[in-house]
């Protein structure tokens, strides 16, 4: 069936748009995750095991859905979770992504594995922006990424603390992705059936990760999968007090990506932590974990009220977010619900995505009796 941007309605749709549109190790790298995939399916699916309970008669005409996280009013309660490679699933990269998040009023989150360098992204939007940061054993590394972060106007910092290795991406050796993509007969078969990707790719400006390139050549001019990557460039030895004196060295609000108990989540309080983002990275790492859903509430129960408690991860629906924030979550990002519409249709695709996700969220507030996302909560929800 071939679609059009036009016929995207959910998230599933914008999936199916992009599988058309890009070649198959491409997709397939956005698609995938780790040995069965099971934690990425449980991911969405543990919603399905939650329903909603319902008031009425509760005068809805009109309906605030603003958060407030580490500090910066969002006038949507989920945002777009930072994710590496953008320009290589679309030429607008990042910086459809990032138009479109100041759109909406919503956080856009970069990667240190972007593909648009930060001071850029910086003079580009005024909304709130987060920089995604991975550990590298190169501390000359870690210190440029932080300068250049603060530099650009960065609102937030994330360590992302779950990527101590790479997950076992088996999609991705099956299909032989790497970045930049290896130019094999496979691959080349597979960019020819996709002329608009490969003309894109090819005739616009290098591919690069661009605030790594002045450091490292892999993944700029070395191909290497982002397996490989996490095990070779980041540092195992990483620990609390590294992330602690990661903290005082940013100075700002300063966020952990990636905790999943309810120990860490006390320890991220202890070292003074604003935020946590309850995470399994897409179950693209420890195949297995639970979801993110599963473990929010316990979570919220006890630390919720010391730091914000942000659900990452499985968000196909409105519905899906406000589950989360009746849980205990303070708000929810995702990033396969926006990378496939970037995928699909570049900055108009992301602005289809989050316009769809707010007109649910909008509604579902509406049906659900609420006005404001703080009158979510626990009572509203029943396990089954």
């Amino acid at each position: 069936m071939f679609r059009r941007l036009k016929d995207c309605h959910n998230v599933e749709d914008l999936r199916l748009l992009a599988k058309q549109r890009l070649p198959g190790p491409i997709f397939h790298y956005i698609d995938g995750a780790a040995d069965d995939e099971v934690s990425y399916r449980r991911n969405t699916s543990a919603f399905d095991d939650c329903d909603l309970v319902p008031n009425v008669l509760a005068g809805v005409s009109e309906v605030d859905m603003s958060v407030t996280v580490m500090g910066q009013k969002l006038d949507m309660p989920v945002f777009c979770s930072p994710t590496a490679l953008q320009r290589l699933f679309h030429h607008h990269g990042e910086r459809g992504v990032a138009r479109a998040a100041e759109k909406f009023g919503t956080m856009f989150g970069v990667s240190a594995l972007g593909t648009v360098s930060l001071a850029e992204i910086g003079e580009m939007i005024s909304t709130p922006k987060m920089f995604q940061f991975y550990f590298h054993k190169d501390r000359s590394i870690n210190d440029a990424m932080v300068q250049r972060a603060k530099d650009a106007g960065f609102n937030t910092l994330a360590l992302t603390v779950d990527t101590i290795t790479g997950g076992n991406r088996e999609r991705d050796l099956h299909t032989g992705f790497t970045s930049p993509p290896r130019l094999t007969l496979g691959s080349l078969i597979s960019f020819g059936l996709h002329p608009v990707w490969a003309l894109n790719y090819f005739f616009r400006e290098a591919f690069e990760l661009a605030e790594l390139k002045d450091f490292v050549q892999q993944g700029s001019n070395v191909s290497v999968s982002i397996g490989d990557y996490f095990a070779t460039m980041l540092d195992q030895s990483m620990d609390w007090s590294d992330a602690e004196a990661l903290r005082a060295q940013w100075g700002g609000p300063f966020c952990l990506k990636g905790i999943m108990s309810v120990a860490d989540a006390q320890k991220a309080v202890d070292i003074g932590a604003d935020a946590i983002m309850v995470s399994n990275h897409g179950g693209r790492q420890l195949d297995g974990s639970r979801s993110p859903f599963d473990q929010i509430a316990e979570i919220s129960d006890a630390v919720g009220d010391k730091i914000d408690v942000i659900m990452d991860g499985g968000i196909r629906r409105g519905t899906h977010v406000l589950k989360a924030i009746a849980a205990g979550a303070k708000a929810c990002s995702g990033g396969r619900m926006y990378l496939y519409a970037l995928a699909a249709a570049g900055q108009p695709g992301v602005e289809r995505a989050l316009l769809n996700l707010r007109t649910e969220i909008e509604r579902d507030m509406k049906l659900l009796g609420v006005t404001k996302v703080s009158q979510l909560n626990r009572e509203m929800l029943r396990y089954r």
